[in-house]
């Protein structure tokens, strides 16, 4: 199926910021492997900007994921922590499918990840000089 109401946005994007837990809260069973990535990635402290990563979550009905959140690889495992948002992105595209669910199909970039006063935070999609 054609997406007939794709567009790109070539105008620069706001900065990114951390989604709120009702963006990517669903009110299902996704809720709580959700929940469970939240538990894990904590507070995301960090020391140094390449302890920060971005995890992509979900998925939107177009394809891509619905967010990007922020992590820090200094205090978690990060095969777990890709293997629950991998469960996720399953559970979702589950629900899309049996919902009929349909997206917009803008492209969301990866925002990349800093570390700002020992958490890490969403950059702002730009290269990042060391």
């Amino acid at each position: 199926m054609a997406c007939t109401a794709c567009t790109t946005d070539a105008g620069t994007p706001p900065a990114p910021q951390t989604p709120p837990a009702s963006t990517l809260t669903t009110g299902d069973a996704s809720a709580g492997t959700l929940e469970q990535i939240r538990a894990m990635i904590g507070n995301a402290a960090c020391s140094d900007g390449s302890q920060c990563r971005t995890l992509p979550v979900g998925a939107r009905a177009c394809g891509g994921p619905e967010a990007y959140l922020p992590y820090s690889t200094a205090n978690l495992s990060e095969p777990a922590l890709q293997a629950l948002a991998a469960r996720y992105k399953s559970e979702r595209e589950a629900q899309n499918a049996a919902s009929g669910m349909m997206s917009n199909c803008r492209f969301i970039p990866d925002p990349g990840a800093v570390c700002r006063a020992g958490t890490c935070q969403l950059g702002t999609g730009e290269p990042q000089v060391r």
